[in-house]
């Protein structure tokens, strides 16, 4: 009796993830909008997970309720969105750097490590997506070495938000080489317990990815 509810709210969960995804990433258009309906026939499931999904969408600020009443329409990810969010990350991280490079214990230095030499050979590869996926796991280390729970649960969401234009300043292979170098640098002050060096290498790093994301935008 108990199973039903529980694997009601694992679909829910993945049907969240799936419209996010597809929100982030564009593959729906600011101000299209979206119904409960159309929703359940193109994932292939009931209305109540979607019901779900789009609630807990609602909530995160990417739909909102249509001006008719009938349905959700997309919000998106805006360019204001995306200062923003690169604006709290060159505030927050460096932060975790500086704590990270206080708290890290062995096994995190070694992962971190290895994450910085996996993205110098993919970098050298010139192989973007694995390139992306190394970019991430190097933040969300540093957020989870930081020891600083708020930290991370503050930033660790905002990567996943950004990821669309994340991966268009990566593809730029002048840009994607610059990122493995400075990560590497921030891992070598982490290394040395120097938070200071730490949190102002990553406000540089930060503000670099700021300028390219932005194309040299920024205010």
């Amino acid at each position: 009796m108990t199973a039903k509810p529980y694997k009601n709210v694992l679909l829910a969960d993945r049907v969240y993830e799936r419209l996010e995804d597809d929100i982030i990433f564009g593959r729906y258009a600011p101000g299209q909008v979206l119904t409960e309906l159309g929703l359940a026939e193109e994932l292939g499931v009931s209305r109540t997970p979607v019901r779900e999904a789009i609630r807990r969408l609602t909530q995160e600020r990417l739909i909102a309720d249509s001006d008719s009443g009938k349905g959700s329409v997309v919000l998106g990810i805006t360019e204001e969105d995306v200062r923003d969010i690169m604006n709290i990350r060159l505030r927050l991280e460096g932060l975790a750097s500086y704590y990270a490079a206080q708290n890290i214990t062995d096994e995190g230095l070694e992962e971190l490590k290895h994450i910085v030499e996996l993205q110098s050979f993919y970098t050298e590869k010139r192989d973007p997506a694995h390139v992306k996926e190394m970019d991430d796991q190097f933040h969300v280390e540093i957020c989870r070495q930081s020891g600083r729970h708020v930290l991370a649960d503050t930033l660790i969401p905002l990567h996943k938000r950004i990821q669309k234009y994340r991966r268009t300043s990566i593809e730029n292979p002048r840009r994607s080489a610059e990122i493995a170098v400075e990560h590497r640098k921030i891992y070598e002050a982490i290394a040395a317990h120097d938070g200071e060096a730490a949190a102002r290498l990553t406000e540089e790093h930060l503000q670099h990815a700021m300028d390219s994301i932005m194309g040299g935008k920024t205010k």
